[in-house]
């Protein structure tokens, strides 16, 4: 086995540092009302202590770990600007912060991955500052990719560009030429770093081996695609493995990735396929295509004309996509910091929110909830998918709370659910059945995402007889009984429940 067999087991939970808890250990530094909308560039305050302080309701919860977005030095509100890898940002609490986390999340057998942004640094990356200030004559002239006329001092440097050099980038022209240097997706702020220069890749190595020591147990790495070199990866999970051999890598790949998962480069991605799958048909005439698509990553992924014969199909296609281990190790998601969560995308139906869930947590895979969805917080694409942790309970729904602790404690106490053989046994109308089967036990979901009682007949011929006496472990009791080898049962509309045979 490849993968890290801890993430086979694995409950994740997203947090954004910024916006999940603030600390009083930590100086209140004039920072935007915590329950005011969330801006662009403004600042709530969430700490690493703060999260610390609440790692109890998330062990309560049922998390076993946590995906933190960027935690480094960085001068935005979500850290992907770093300009500095081996420090957390000072915001955050610094590495004293990160140290008492993982310590203490690792008490509670919470693991901890960090978001690894090698593709591309900052303005204050102090490699492209010196850069800035020397041009040619700089060491490290070729950590990024220069336009000569800037580097020999013909031309100013365009990182805080004049109107003329943002009219430039407006209008197509490439950063490389209105900014003097290449940027990712052409933002000033974002100088793209040149992985084929070997001091380069010996740094960002360092880094990802640095804080791996330091005690953390996996990285999800930003925009990884954008680094197209194979060996850089092969030779990035050489280096971490080393030194931990359960070390998770996790990609953002938005779509089929299998040149990245043959073993030798990342464990899993982020399993964006499946999130629009689950989205369509769960969501169907629910789903808001206007705030879908705010998430260009998910524009002409989400149908909310998805019908049960696609639906399954499309299942059928992503289970298969790669070798079981894989599949098991995916980070199977319903929404990110990338994308309007799913209560927004659904217009607030706490059914279809609810039907997902079931069938994420029933699934192969490693599922993750993004901080708040728990307990029913709502925003479009960023920054409202943004928001502060809303910690008076007041304003929760606690209906969802509860059923999302149980849809954990039910992946957490059943290893089929979690290790078992995936099948896929009906679809029919709007109700989808399949089976996870481990050894002698065997379980089957059904989920009806329709708006009428179903009276299912779900053939089990396949699945091997040990005494068949079915009985309702989760959900509403559907009356479930076999005969003629089939499974029968009604199950109410929008609604889901997990049959133990």
């Amino acid at each position: 086995m490849t993968t890290p067999d801890w993430v086979q087991d694995a409950v994740f939970y997203q947090i954004f540092p910024d916006r999940f808890a603030r600390s009083e250990r930590m100086p209140d530094m004039g920072f935007e009302p915590w329950d005011a909308p969330p801006t662009y560039h403004g600042f709530k305050g969430g700490d690493l202590y703060g999260v610390t302080e609440r790692l109890d309701y998330l062990s309560g919860l049922g998390i076993t770990a946590i995906y933190f977005n960027p935690v480094f030095a960085s001068a935005s509100n979500h850290r992907y600007h770093t300009y500095d890898y081996l420090n957390v940002d000072p915001l955050l609490g610094g590495n004293d912060a990160l140290r008492l986390l993982i310590d203490e999340a690792h008490k509670r057998e919470i693991r901890v991955v960090l978001d690894g942004v090698f593709n591309h640094a900052s303005r204050g990356f102090w490699q492209f500052h010196h850069v800035l200030e020397n041009g040619k004559g700089s060491p490290y002239k070729d950590w990024f990719y220069f336009d000569p006329e800037r580097l020999n001092g013909q031309r100013r440097w365009g990182a805080y560009p004049h109107t003329s050099e943002l009219d430039a980038l407006r209008n197509g022209e490439s950063s490389l030429k209105a900014l003097g240097y290449k940027a990712w997706w052409d933002l000033p702020a974002l100088p793209k770093l040149n992985t084929d220069t070997p001091s380069v890749r010996e740094f960002l190595f360092s880094v990802a081996e640095y804080w791996v020591r330091f005690g953390i147990d996996g990285w999800r790495l930003d925009v990884p695609a954008e680094i197209d070199d194979d060996a850089f990866w092969q030779e990035f999970r050489r280096r971490v493995r080393a030194i931990n051999p359960k070390t998770y890598i996790v990609g953002e790949i938005w779509h089929e990735a299998q040149r990245w998962l043959r073993g030798d480069q990342f464990d899993a991605v982020m399993n964006y396929l499946l999130t629009a799958a689950i989205m369509s048909f769960f969501g169907g005439s629910h789903i808001n295509m206007e705030v879908v698509n705010q998430a260009g990553g998910l524009r002409g992924r989400v149908h909310p004309n998805m019908d049960i014969a696609w639906f399954a199909t499309e299942i059928d296609r992503l289970t298969n996509m790669y070798k079981p281990e894989i599949i098991r190790s995916q980070l199977n998601l319903f929404d990110s910091h990338d994308m309007p969560r799913f209560l927004s995308c659904v217009s607030g139906d706490i059914a279809s929110l609810q039907l997902a869930l079931l069938f994420m947590f029933t699934y192969p895979g490693a599922p993750c909830i993004y901080y708040g969805d728990e307990v029913g917080l709502t925003g479009g694409h960023d920054p409202e998918c943004r928001k502060g942790f809303p910690w008076d309970e007041t304003s929760w729904n606690h209906d969802l709370l509860n059923y999302t602790k149980n849809v954990i404690a039910l992946r957490k106490e059943h290893e089929t659910l979690r290790r078992g053989s995936y099948q896929q046994l009906y679809a029919e109308d709007k109700t989808f059945a399949f089976a996870r089967k481990l050894e002698e036990r065997t379980f089957i979901i059904v989920l009806n995402a329709g708006e009428q009682l179903k009276k299912a007949s779900i053939s089990i011929d396949s699945l091997e007889n040990n005494g068949w006496n079915p009985a309702n472990i989760f959900g509403p009791d559907t009356r479930p009984f076999i005969e003629n080898n089939k499974l029968k049962l009604e199950i109410p509309p929008r609604i889901g429940t997990v049959i133990r045979l």
